[in-house]
């Protein structure tokens, strides 16, 4: 999804989602009560404080021994216009799709951070991201831009150099996409605010983030908000 250059407040306080570990007083971390973290022995958690923020918290988790413990956290930026349930979000409405979803690969403007093993493609000149939905090539990486894409419907990547040094792809309306739901739904850095329905965080973190995922443990992500009906730990 194109990142917006919107004006926004850079701190973010920790939500108290992201919970304690069990035996400390507090209650147990966030993915151990979550409905679902989709299997894999990681996770990454990007939760809001409602539908209506543009900020939050973003937190990377390990399953050890049962248990899992928190590897890092970030403060974290979501689309302009808030956050909307998956199932029903429209594209083009500057939303973060909330649910959870897998992270089928990363790519960047730049060199991959040393001890990255997720797969990666690096953003070239003729990379864009097909975000037209009368296209074969709807919500894939076209290189080069397919033929029945058009540039004015698509988003060239390397025309965000900032935002796409470092991304991982997020698995929204991706396996089997749905025309009209939305399209290029990634984790990336940092703009100069609000995404247009990404999940953002800042560059040292997506470095550390990068570094940290390994596919054989199969990270998801699980966006959502403090509570409501798009609550994390529903996913």
């Amino acid at each position: 999804m194109r990142p917006r250059a919107l004006a926004t407040a850079l701190a973010c306080a920790s939500l108290p989602l992201l919970g304690t570990a069990p035996g400390s007083g507090g209650s147990p971390p966030l993915p151990a009560r979550m409905a679902d973290t989709g299997g894999g022995t990681q996770l990454i958690t990007a939760v809001a404080p409602g539908t209506g923020a543009t900020t939050g918290t973003l937190a990377w988790w390990d399953l050890r021994g049962g248990r899992w413990v928190r590897a890092g956290s970030a403060p974290a930026r979501f689309g302009a216009n808030g956050l909307v349930e998956g199932a029903v979000r429209r594209q083009g409405t500057g939303t973060t799709p909330t649910g959870l979803y897998d992270l089928p690969f990363a790519f960047g403007v730049q060199a991959p951070p040393r001890g990255t093993t997720y797969a990666h493609r690096r953003v070239r000149e003729d990379s864009w991201w097909c975000q037209d939905n009368a296209s074969r090539s709807y919500n894939r990486w076209s290189e080069p831009r397919a033929a029945d894409c058009r540039a004015a419907e698509s988003e060239h990547l390397i025309g965000f150099r900032t935002q796409y040094a470092h991304a991982l792809v997020i698995g929204f309306n991706y396996r089997e996409p749905v025309r009209g739901r939305g399209a290029g739904i990634f984790l990336h850095v940092d703009g100069r605010g609000p995404t247009a329905g990404c999940v953002s965080v800042p560059v040292d973190a997506m470095r550390r983030i990068l570094a940290w995922a390994r596919p054989r443990e199969r990270p998801h992500i699980a966006i959502g908000t403090d509570g409501g009906a798009t609550a994390i730990i529903r996913y």
